[in-house]
């Protein structure tokens, strides 16, 4: 056995002797050459747990219980007795690590180069023309087109997918023993998450390394897990190989999780989440389809959008980014967009908006072409236009109350007669998102990613709007949370004839929640047609190509 986690116990200091215990007694083995997923919704202890085996875990963290880590022919060791210097040289040569967010991890301010070579120099003591070399060999490895070239490139110069990889090359630099992976597909688009999944695969293959595979999504996990272990709360509820957890779970909780995410068979009126599925409530029935007739609010001809980019020392050149997009969006229907990283799918959300300034075409809104409007006139039309981001801490000021975050923009826009109406709504609002009266006076780091999101709605919600545009809104959310999510963004438009551009790379979540369907690649509309027509019967390459990454877990890998 290479690692062995027995009664594993975390918990934080908080302060005036209170202590938030968030692991209680976890114990499961992961075995040499072998995948063990650790499965759960946020805050249910799976990432505090996989970090206290390197103790990557904050100062104020208490731990006991005991993490053996037995590489063969070696002795077994207490990684939980380990000090500093010893954890030191397990870190990178033995275990490894990869995180959510490559950025978080690479240093902007050096090239890819000076990041796969360090590791190489330190634990190896490779010259640097032999870490060079060896860092080219890695790159090569983990799939990234011209490695020598890219060894100069710094994170910023390259997509999502190819950051995420550089990360991988950097883990995989001493050929460890174990590697961590805490959600590394998460944010992907779908053809990017199926090529780190089977890169996965192959270099465990290779090297005959074990993955801690950390993720929310059981549909996922099914496609490269030996074994899976489910967590709630701290503990866990259920654990043992891939294919008893599919086909016979045993916990409520884990076939909850199964259900939860939305299916591209059927529509339901309303996603089951985990609160319903424990109380045993049964399934809404299939969806109702829209009036087809409904007034158009938005008309988009021809929407265009290129940036210059600096070439050589005197020249530029055009890369267009949008071409020529054109639909129509109807009085409370939702237009679900998808398409790969880098398809023009949020350059073309943020240019409706002109937070791009567009290189032609027309946005029509109440009869008005938005792009051509002057600032004054523009002022009042984005009340009536808001957008949702894929990251609501980062739109969300860190200095503001979510009282002081909901207040602002209806005393911008003249909202209320006073203080104390504006305050009325807000709480109503906050209320209409699920969230109580105790929100209005906290601060956005005092919840949750689920709950930050909800707060971001109410804010779009202020204003009264009629359009919402929907930027990778629920991407980054736990699979139980984001169909609590979309079932708001449901309810609102149902109560508020709300009509919505739903940005996503997730087309499971896109056939819920839409009614049409653009598919977009290269900055064009390569596919539109109805969301159930899209997903029955797609006509171009590229969509089929998508709909064929979409993991379906342990039965489809089967």
């Amino acid at each position: 056995m290479l690692l062995s986690i027995q009664d594993l116990r975390v918990a934080f200091r908080m302060g005036q002797g209170v202590r938030a215990e968030a692991v209680k007694g976890v114990s499961f083995d992961v075995a040499e050459n072998s995948v063990v997923a650790l499965v759960g919704e946020s805050g249910s202890g799976k990432s505090v747990t996989a970090m206290s085996v390197l103790n990557l875990l904050p100062d104020n963290a208490e731990r006991s219980g005991r993490i053996v880590y037995q590489p063969e022919g070696r002795q077994g060791r207490d990684l939980l007795q380990a000090g500093l210097p010893e954890l030191q040289a397990l870190r990178g040569k033995d275990i490894a690590c990869v995180f959510q967010d490559p950025m978080s991890s690479l240093n902007p301010v050096f090239d890819v180069a000076k990041q796969l070579c360090e590791p190489l120099m330190r634990h190896l003591g490779l010259t640097k023309r032999q870490a060079l070399a060896r860092a080219e060999e890695l790159l090569g490895e983990v799939g990234i087109p011209e490695p020598k070239r890219r060894l100069s490139s710094y994170p910023h110069e390259m997509s999502g997918g190819q950051q995420q990889r550089v990360m991988i090359a950097m883990a995989l630099a001493c050929e460890p023993k174990l590697l961590i992976a805490d959600e590394p597909t998460t944010a992907l688009d779908v053809t990017i998450q199926r090529q780190i999944l089977e890169l996965l695969g192959r270099l465990k293959t290779r090297h005959r390394m074990s993955v801690l595979f950390i993720s929310h999504d059981l549909g996922l996990v099914g496609e490269i897990a030996d074994q899976v272990v489910v967590m709630r709360g701290g503990t866990v509820r259920e654990q043992g190989p891939v294919a008893g957890i599919f086909e016979a779970p045993r916990d409520d909780y884990t076939r909850a999780l199964l259900s939860c995410r939305p299916s591209l068979e059927g529509n339901p009126a309303r996603l089951m989440v985990i609160d319903d599925h424990m109380a045993g409530r049964a399934a809404q029935s299939v969806a109702q389809a829209k009036d087809p007739a409904a007034p158009v609010v938005l008309e988009v001809r021809s929407l265009a959008k290129s940036f210059w980019l600096r070439e050589g020392l005197f020249g530029r050149r055009e890369f267009k980014a949008v071409q020529n997009v054109n639909f129509q969006l109807r009085k409370g229907h939702t237009l679900g967009v998808v398409g790969e990283s880098g398809s023009g799918k949020t350059t073309m959300g943020l240019t409706l908006l002109r937070l791009h300034e567009p290189t032609g075409g027309e946005v029509v809104f109440d009869g008005q072409n938005l792009l051509t409007m002057t600032d004054r006139d523009r002022q009042g039309m984005r009340r009536r236009i808001q957008i949702v981001f894929q990251n609501p801490y980062a739109s969300l000021n860190p200095r503001f109350t979510i009282g002081q975050t909901l207040l602002e923009p209806m005393v911008i826009h003249g909202i209320g007669k006073d203080t104390a109406e504006r305050e009325q709504r807000a709480r109503a609002l906050l209320e209409k998102v699920g969230l109580d009266g105790r929100a209005f006076g906290k601060y956005p780091h005092e919840f949750s990613g689920g709950q930050r999101q909800r707060v971001a709605i109410a804010r779009c919600l202020t204003l009264n709007p009629e359009v919402l545009v929907l930027d990778e809104a629920v991407s980054a959310l736990d699979v139980s949370v984001q169909a609590q999510v979309l079932n708001l963004l449901k309810d609102l438009q149902d109560e508020f004839g709300l009509s919505y551009v739903f940005i996503s790379h997730d087309l499971a979540v896109v056939r819920f929640i839409s009614d049409e369907v653009l598919v977009m690649k290269d900055g064009v509309v390569v596919e539109q047609a109805s969301a159930a027509q899209i997903l029955a019967a797609p006509r171009e390459e590229y969509t089929k190509r998508l709909l064929a990454a979409i993991p379906r877990g342990y039965r489809a890998a089967a």
